[in-house]
């Protein structure tokens, strides 16, 4: 008879009850946050007189008579719906209220990874490209911030707070990035985090991707692309100099009115000893363009 009076003031109380200032219940902690599986403990307290205290939840119910406390507790927690409330049935109004504990059941990534979207191998400078962040089984998702970083430097954060499942999700992010040439060779990270609040593990959990090594190709620019004008000693070293930078590695080529004897043709640097005057044009190019560079050697006395 007594469980079936307690089961009835319960229920009335659930039905009934108030909550929030006057209500005269406590809970400490006020908001709690554990990992999947582990355990909890959470107690709840009257400030006045109590007929019956107790929690009403799915997993470990609890109440008391004669205590002005009760605890909640679970060995491990892996309920993602569980929202416990403590209730009181009071001798005195309001008779009765309830609190509902601030719970929070969270769950590290199984794993985070990033990728090119419909492409591979290197990229072209000034184009656009997308890169895909994926995360499985998160949770809650609303507290997870989704970093992306180029190098050392964070490009992007995303966030999910719009979302509001509670169980485990799997997730997605995109960057679209339009590459430079002073980005080759640099490297993507995308690092999930899950901000919890000062109640939750500190620093907070977090997971990185493996890093995404990318390759930016450019077409040859010349240090010095303007036409050079120099002046020739017969017989004296000469040095035509059509360094170009590009990615893929730019191959050289001379064209001029005159043969040239040396083996250097291919070189970005042509020296020698035996050039005569006249327009000797360099070319460097790689797989995205050709440019050209023109030297113009023109006769000069020794001594003048």
């Amino acid at each position: 008879m007594e469980n079936l009076f307690l089961r009835g003031i319960v229920t009335f109380c659930m039905l009934y009850s108030v909550s929030g200032e006057g209500c005269s219940l406590v809970i400490k902690p006020a908001r709690v946050v554990v990992g999947f599986g582990q355990p909890v403990s959470v107690s709840c307290e009257a400030t006045r007189p109590v007929r019956v205290l107790g929690w009403e939840s799915s997993i470990s119910a609890a109440h008391t008579q004669k205590d002005l406390s009760v605890q909640w507790t679970v060995s491990s927690l892996i309920d993602w719906i569980e929202e416990p409330i403590c209730y009181g049935v009071f001798f005195t109004a309001p008779r009765q209220c309830e609190e509902k504990l601030n719970l929070v059941l969270y769950k590290t990534p199984d794993s985070v990874s990033i990728r090119p979207v419909n492409h591979t191998g290197p990229m072209v400078e000034g184009k656009e490209y997308q890169l895909l962040c994926e995360v499985q089984n998160v949770a809650p998702v609303q507290y997870l911030s989704l970093r992306w970083y180029r190098g050392q430097s964070e490009v992007y954060n995303h966030t999910f707070a719009d979302l509001t499942s509670a169980s485990p999700v799997q997730v997605s992010s995109v960057l679209v990035v339009a590459p430079t040439r002073a980005q080759n060779g640099a490297q993507y990270r995308c690092v999930a985090v899950l901000e919890l609040g000062p109640e939750g593990p500190q620093p907070p959990p977090t997971l990185t991707s493996e890093p995404l090594n990318t390759s930016v190709y450019f077409p040859p620019t010349f240090y010095n692309p303007e036409p050079e004008v120099l002046g020739l000693i017969v017989g004296a070293e000469l040095t035509l100099n059509c360094t170009a930078v590009g990615n893929p590695a730019p191959v050289y080529s001379w064209q001029s009115s005159h043969s040239i004897k040396e083996t250097l043709e291919d070189k970005a640097v042509l020296i020698s000893s035996s050039l005569l005057p006249g327009t000797y044009t360099c070319t460097a190019s790689n797989t995205l363009e050709k440019k050209s560079k023109m030297f113009i050697i023109k006769a000069k006395n020794e001594g003048v």
